[in-house]
């Protein structure tokens, strides 16, 4: 699935979380967002693997992952426990930690459960969840809309997205930023209709969105107070939906400690069209001075 690296599963608590690793050196863990799967990482992570010991896991409800029923299961906090767990597993107690969309929230979360196993944070094309929920801007309802339409009771969005699963994420990947199915590498695209046409997918990435909603709006209302205090990286697409709504820097610049910001060219899936760019700005933060 990704160059160099090998391909494995562990299981915690009932939830298989399916992963490649790779490398040698320093722990790097690589999260992917909606609607992908590790794949996202085939242009970026072997580089990075040279040098760092790299893992990329698939989220629950996405990819290889296990798709627990419930939906109080794919709350952020519980995503975040999976990637603990892996990294005990592993062996490895501190990590530098990046993540894109839905794996930048769940990154944000295990930075703030556990300050001390994060070396430094890298968000990708995100805003705060509960700063995007409870101030909600009309550009972003109008781009970011299936963040209510995946959340909506079942099997309504799953009956409607199972008819034709391809339109549906194709429409996603397009819509936010410009880019059209040639920026995306046709291996990747691959690998994510392969998950995406599976039904127990379709279930997994809507019970994320529920969860968000239903859980960790909750969950971040009650931690307002908190900092991540770990180095951090707000990375996101000068082309994209969240640049255009929000000072993006801005809106994490009372929740972090320590924070820098770079753009990288496109909009929000600038990881899949722009590797190299996002890839050089990876590099740049971790081999900070």
């Amino acid at each position: 699935m990704i160059s160099g690296l090998s391909e494995a599963t562990f299981t915690r608590a009932g939830v298989d979380v399916a992963y490649s690793s790779g490398g040698d050196g320093p722990p790097l863990v690589l999260l992917h967002g909606f609607p992908q799967t590790r794949a996202m990482w085939a242009h970026i992570a072997p580089a990075l693997a040279a040098g760092r010991r790299v893992i990329c896991p698939d989220l629950r409800g996405y990819g290889a992952s296990g798709k627990p029923a419930d939906m109080e299961d794919y709350s952020f906090r519980a995503m975040g426990g999976d990637i603990l767990a892996l990294m005990d597993h592993l062996g490895h107690d501190r990590f530098d930690l990046v993540g894109h969309d839905r794996g930048a929230r769940t990154a944000h979360r295990i930075a703030l459960d556990a300050p001390d196993r994060v070396t430094s944070l890298t968000l990708m094309d995100i805003i705060p969840t509960h700063l995007l929920l409870t101030e909600l801007s009309y550009q972003v309802a109008k781009s970011y809309y299936h963040w209510f339409f995946l959340a909506q009771p079942a099997p309504f969005p799953e009956t409607l997205i199972a008819a034709d699963p391809d339109f549906y994420y194709h429409s996603c990947l397009l819509g936010w930023g410009g880019a059209t199915l040639a920026d995306f590498d046709p291996e990747q695209l691959d690998a994510y209709r392969t998950a995406w046409r599976d039904p127990d997918t379709i279930r997994g990435m809507c019970n994320d969105y529920r969860a968000a909603i239903a859980v960790d709006l909750a969950l971040d209302a009650g931690d307002l107070h908190r900092r991540v205090t770990c180095p951090t990286l707000v990375l996101y697409g000068a082309d994209g939906a969240m640049a255009r709504a929000y000072d993006v820097p801005g809106t994490w610049a009372d929740r972090c400690t320590d924070l820098r910001a770079a753009t990288v060219p496109g909009g929000h899936f600038f990881p899949d069209t722009a590797p190299q760019e996002t890839l050089a700005a990876i590099r740049s933060f971790l081999d900070r001075p």
